[in-house]
């Protein structure tokens, strides 16, 4: 998962995890001062100011050790304060090495009854390996194990799968990369998100006839949404396109396939400015290697409608958002 929708995903959390704490009343002096110390180090992590939330979410921890939430965010905290750039520099990368204890420790403490107690377990578990991979502290004897005990936790969650399927990918092991992203396809064959992932695997591995079939699938699972045939259609352009090593008849059929996959996509929206956009380009592309001069004319003046058309929508829309 990206950086910042990581940050994102756990800022809601903290709200999620700050709302419920306000109704708790059965609570020891210790632990009270532990929630409001909790919900002061929340305040600062949603503003940013994690050097701050370290200092209250060890006040929270100093309360109630057994709150294992707080050791979470209190890691995730360490790990927003480091930064790639500075690799190398000991206060830097002590910051990782606290951040990872706390991860180790939230997934020890972290009870199922918690508030948001099984999702944060399993984001310290997540954010645990994220901290072992390749970008950070570079560690797969370390990272390995706990992606493959998330998956022993969880064996029909597709995500556990990813995890440890990127890992593999990053030591380089693509045949157990690829078969652990096909295992989250067959745990779970009617999610679109698992063709996706494994749609970019074979992308980034060069591998266009796996791509496609991958593309072909998440259209198959989600056949009423017009971004999947749009995918289809903008892949296959983009190989006709930019792959020379193809035969002349190779890319009319995969210009062809493209205007009608993005024919589905437009089938289902109609204002579809991506798919109206590629459909231009490829009959453009169709008509350079035209002979006919009919026919020629027809696909440049079909070209031009669809051209006009998402200019006025992107007119339209941008109009709108302002």
């Amino acid at each position: 998962m990206h950086a910042s929708l990581k940050l994102i995903r756990v800022v809601a959390l903290v709200l999620a995890v700050g709302l419920s704490t306000t109704a708790c009343g059965k609570y020891s002096i210790g632990n009270l001062r532990s929630l409001m110390a909790f919900k002061e180090a929340n305040e600062l992590y949603k503003r940013g100011d994690f050097p701050k939330a370290v200092e209250a979410y060890q006040r929270a921890i100093q309360h109630n050790p057994d709150f294992g939430i707080s050791y979470f965010f209190l890691g995730n905290s360490y790990d927003n304060m480091y930064k790639p750039s500075r690799r190398g520099e000991a206060e830097n990368d002590a910051n990782l090495v606290k951040a990872v204890e706390n991860y180790r420790k939230a997934t020890e403490v972290i009870k199922d009854e918690d508030i948001q107690g099984p999702q944060i377990r399993k984001l310290a578990y997540e954010y645990l390996i994220a901290a072992y991979g390749v970008d950070k502290i570079d560690d797969f004897s370390q990272a390995e194990p706990i992606a493959q005990k998330l998956i022993l936790m969880e064996p029909n969650e597709p995500s556990n799968y990813w995890s440890l399927g990127t890992l593999y990918e990053g030591q380089g092991r693509y045949e157990e990369a690829e078969a652990t992203f096909n295992k989250a396809v067959e745990v779970r064959p009617n999610d679109a998100q698992g063709y996706m992932v494994l749609a970019g695997y074979h992308n980034r591995q060069g591998n266009f006839d796996k791509t496609m079939e991958a593309w072909e699938n998440r259209a198959r699972v989600e056949p009423n949404n017009p971004e999947a045939h749009h995918m289809i259609g903008y892949y296959l352009y983009e190989k006709a396109f930019k792959d020379y090593t193809i035969s002349a008849a190779t890319k009319r059929e995969y210009l062809a396939r493209a205007v009608a996959a993005e024919d589905s996509a437009l089938a289902l929206h109609a204002e579809y400015v991506e798919a109206l956009t590629i459909k231009n380009i490829i009959l453009r592309l169709q008509a350079n290697a035209e002979r006919d001069p009919k026919k020629q004319k027809a696909l440049i003046a079909e070209a031009d409608r669809l051209r006009n058309k998402a200019m006025e929508l992107q007119k339209s829309q941008a109009a709108a958002g302002k």
